[in-house]
């Protein structure tokens, strides 16, 4: 079923797969795959793969798609992985730990699900 989101195109600043979660680049507009869960998360894309310097859209709210990088529950805080697929968001003492939204189906790891946009931080 098709969702609603909000979205903003952007300058891939290295090659992003599909339903990836981004963050910003180097550059102002650009946004390049996330890799960490302490990183500043911007967004997620869509269903299109893009190469460095392509413009990629990146969905910045409602409940957009996400690739799952391990198993979550429906309703678990969403944080990146070293691949930029989501993950469950777990903070460590010392760590905060940003989070993109919340599981909107549970899944498993390369499942797509939908998630709910709210970004935000966990603090350890």
């Amino acid at each position: 079923m098709t969702m609603r989101t909000i979205s903003k195109s952007r300058r891939a600043g290295g090659p992003i797969p599909p339903y990836r979660i981004v963050k910003p680049g180097a550059v102002e507009g650009q946004v390049v795959l996330a890799a960490a869960p302490t990183d500043a998360l911007k967004g997620t894309t869509g269903q299109l793969g893009v190469s460095s310097g392509e413009r990629v859209d990146v969905d910045l709210g409602g409940i957009p798609e996400v690739e799952l990088g391990g198993t979550v529950a429906n309703g678990d805080p969403l944080t990146s992985d070293a691949s930029g697929k989501a993950v469950k968001a777990q903070p460590v003492a010392g760590a905060n730990v940003r989070i993109i939204g919340f599981a909107d189906a549970a899944g498993t790891n390369g499942t797509v699900i939908n998630y709910i946009f709210a970004p935000g931080v966990m603090q350890g």
